[in-house]
């Protein structure tokens, strides 16, 4: 059934959606929309529930797809899902792999290909109509999900065949397949008594709406607050921000101007980057971190409050010291403490970095007589101008050189040069929306898999950058091919305008593009442990280190050309690029750090009578001796990847600690010669990219690298240098049994 796929999934779609700012809707206006659509014909549900057909081994119907069919249809196949299992649990033959495992596996097609057809429009097509759905069927999925990992029955098929005495006959894949499996049953509380199963249910009841309060408060905020600007309040700005500026404003019919610089962070950002005006830099700056926390009825402090005691409870009912110990249990981590001691290593040289940041913006601030002292809303604007000053690095000059489509070229030359891939584009398969284009990989003329890519920024389509897995791959049956896609939200250009982006966007897509590596190179025989199906802490491992080969030379020299001579990249500008790699990564170190340490902090709280989450955070970041010049990341009512759902909870940390392994596994590169090393990019292909979760990361990673990764690696990158003590390690897993 790939119960873990599909369950996360169902999640995802509903927590996802949530945080798209374009899909608010009034109450009134949702609730006429609903009344209607029981008026209208009901769309065929049938056609989210069929098999896929099409070139390519089936492909999503997505030119097909009526959100009406939505619910019906997720209804149908958690129906025809329960059934399979209660076929399964009537079995009279004792539980083998084969008779329990691998029709769980091969199950419920159904409601996998309801649930991503459902959360790829609850991801890029929002709109209020969707968001009816998911208030209909969050509560059925929380309950369908919370009925299969508490089914006494089912449970005990698995329990029998991972303390059976045929365990150690299965495969090491099948082995590690099982104890994923019986991990997760027992983590959900599968071993407890009916009245602990029935608590525990009740919570995750209470949870659902509450993350759902989260993510629509914040919606509110990101939405409802824009600060608008006339002629006279543009000085100091770029053109790309003026235009964006502009485009907003048209988005939100001008209605308070000419010019507007939303509530987001990409609006946010590079106006607080370029704006000559203080008082409005701290306008804005105030404005985008008080979301949630603006003492109204959107405020997220008293939903935090609700949240964490019921978090702690259900955490207690199933065994675990905290909800952190919970979370981070089947991660490399291992364990909190291990998290802490990471991000605890790199805390200080990062705070010492700020110092020394803040020392040099100061210094131009006094030149300039300014007569400020740096303040939260100076630091992007003063950073800029010491990079300037002292790598005379022109982010908007390096941009010219940066065509959206030229650098997907040299992604598509990178993934030919270290896997043997071949990208072709296919227009015989459909698309949801007009600007999504697919292509096919190949690799020795063989069909790999599909790749979707979904650049620009629209209503209804959630913020930021991510990749999906439409189709995981498998052995199961021959080969399964999967297809992933690569979502973005740059603002797409006039007809036949090349877009241009910061070096910054340019290295996320290189990141994730590396996340849509790693699914297409999977190689494994079950779905529930194929491509990206990895622990939290070492998914983005893979995406992380893919960013590397953006400033690599042969990519540069092919592929960033100048926008009006066709130039490529001067190396002059490389070096300025180079010199200023880490020119604010105290900032960016710290900012992220702090978020992560709150988040951990306060999840291996279990008393939370009296809990006041403004004063936690508050308190906390004092102890850690937060510098007053930057704000955390992510402050806690506005904190979604933690409190929108589970996803991220206790786990923010985890990008520090993939980060570790990224590092490292770039100076193997580097060692070996250069980045396009044969012999390390096959073993990082064949260890890294197509084993999945088939192995213990560690164990994966030791076979690549010949060791565990050195924490310095990471000091050495972001330019920290060695924190004086014995080279780390985070390589040591503590997962039972395998790991």
């Amino acid at each position: 059934m790939k119960l873990k796929t599909l369950l996360f999934a169902g999640a995802s779609a509903l927590t996802m959606s949530a945080i798209n700012p374009a899909a608010l809707a009034q109450d009134a206006a949702t609730e006429t929309m609903a009344e209607e659509a029981e008026m209208a014909p009901v769309a065929d549900p049938q056609v989210l529930l069929a098999e896929w057909t099409g070139p390519y081994s089936g492909v999503p119907p997505f030119d097909q797809v009526d959100v009406a069919m939505f619910q019906p249809a997720l209804e149908t196949a958690m129906e025809s899902a329960r059934a399979e299992i209660d076929a399964l649990t009537a079995q009279d033959e004792a539980a083998t792999f084969e008779n329990t495992i691998l029709p769980m596996e091969q199950g419920a097609s159904e409601l996998s290909r309801a649930l991503t057809v459902y959360g790829i429009w609850a991801s890029n097509l929002n709109s209020p109509e969707v968001q009816a759905v998911q208030r209909e069927v969050a509560p059925k999925l929380a309950a369908f999900q919370d009925a299969i990992y508490q089914n006494t029955a089912l449970f005990e098929r698995i329990d029998a065949i991972y303390n059976g005495d045929d365990y150690d006959q299965l495969t090491a894949e099948q082995q590690r397949l099982v104890w994923d499996y019986y991990t997760d049953f027992v983590r959900a509380g599968a071993a407890l008594d009916d009245e602990e199963k029935a608590r525990v249910a009740e919570i995750n009841q209470e949870l659902a709406p509450l993350y759902t309060s989260f993510s629509n408060n914040l919606l509110h905020d990101e939405e409802a607050y824009v600060t608008w600007l006339s002629e006279e309040d543009l000085a100091g700005l770029p053109d790309s921000v003026v235009n964006a500026a502009k485009s907003a404003a048209e988005s939100r019919n001008n209605e308070g101007g000419e010019y507007a610089i939303l509530n987001t962070r990409s609006s946010m950002d590079p106006f607080l980057t370029y704006s000559d005006n203080r008082a409005l830099r701290e306008e804005v700056w105030r404005t985008y971190y008080a979301r949630g926390d603006n003492g109204d009825e959107y405020d997220n402090n008293d939903v935090i409050a609700k949240i964490m005691p019921l978090r702690a409870e259900r955490s207690q009912i199933l065994g675990y010291e905290s909800f952190a110990h919970r979370s981070i249990e089947k991660a490399v981590a291992g364990n909190p403490q291990a998290a802490m001691d990471l991000m605890l290593k790199v805390w200080p040289a990062a705070t010492a970095k700020v110092d020394e940041e803040v020392a040099a913006m100061q210094a131009i601030a006094d030149e300039e007589e300014a007569w400020i002292k740096i303040a939260p809303w100076d630091y992007r604007y003063y950073a800029e101008k010491v990079r300037q000053a002292e790598y005379d690095f022109d982010s908007e000059e390096v941009k010219q050189y940066l065509q959206l489509e030229n650098l997907r070229e040299g992604m598509f030359w990178m993934a030919g040069e270290l896997y043997g891939m071949e990208f072709e584009q296919v227009t015989d398969v459909p698309v949801f929306h007009e600007d999504v284009r697919v292509w096919e990989v190949t690799r020795d003329g063989e069909h790999l898999g599909l790749w979707y890519f979904d650049p620009y920024a629209r209503t209804g389509k959630r913020s930021g950058a991510w990749m999906n897995a439409y189709r995981t791959q498998d052995n199961l049956d021959g080969f399964t091919t999967p297809i992933v896609s690569n979502n973005s939200n740059f603002v797409k250009g006039a007809e036949g305008e090349p877009v241009l982006i910061s070096w910054d966007d340019a290295t996320t897509l290189f990141h994730e593009f590396g996340h849509a590596l790693h699914g297409l190179n999977s190689n494994v025989t079950y779905p529930s442990l194929a491509g990206t199906a990895v622990p939290r802490d070492y998914v983005e491992f893979p995406s992380q280190v893919h960013e590397n080969w953006l400033p690599t030379r042969e990519v540069l020299e092919n592929y960033a050309l100048h926008v009006e001579t066709g130039e490529p990249i001067p190396q002059e500008l490389v070096d300025k690029i180079e010199r200023a790699a880490n020119a604010r990564q105290g900032f960016d170190t710290t900012e992220y750090l702090a978020s992560a340490l709150v988040d951990m902090k306060l999840h291996m709280m279990t008393d939370f009578e009296g809990f006041d989450p403004d004063a936690f955070e508050r308190e906390t970041l004092e102890e850690l001796g937060m510098p007053e010049e930057l704000p955390m990341r992510h402050r806690m009512p506005q904190f979604a990847h933690v409190f929108s759902g589970e996803g991220y909870a206790a786990g923010y940390y985890a990008y520090l600690w993939a980060d570790t392994f990224s590092a490292d596994a770039w100076e193997a590169f580097e060692e070996a010669g250069g980045p396009y090393d044969r012999e390390t990019a096959d073993a990082f292909g064949k260890w890294i990219l197509s084993v999945g979760n088939t192995l213990p990361p560690s164990e994966a990673y030791e076979n690549f690298r010949g060791r565990q990764p050195d924490t310095d690696a990471l000091m050495r990158d972001r330019g920290f240098g060695v924190a004086g003590e014995a080279a780390g390690s985070v390589g040591e897993d503590t997962n039972a049994p395998l790991e």
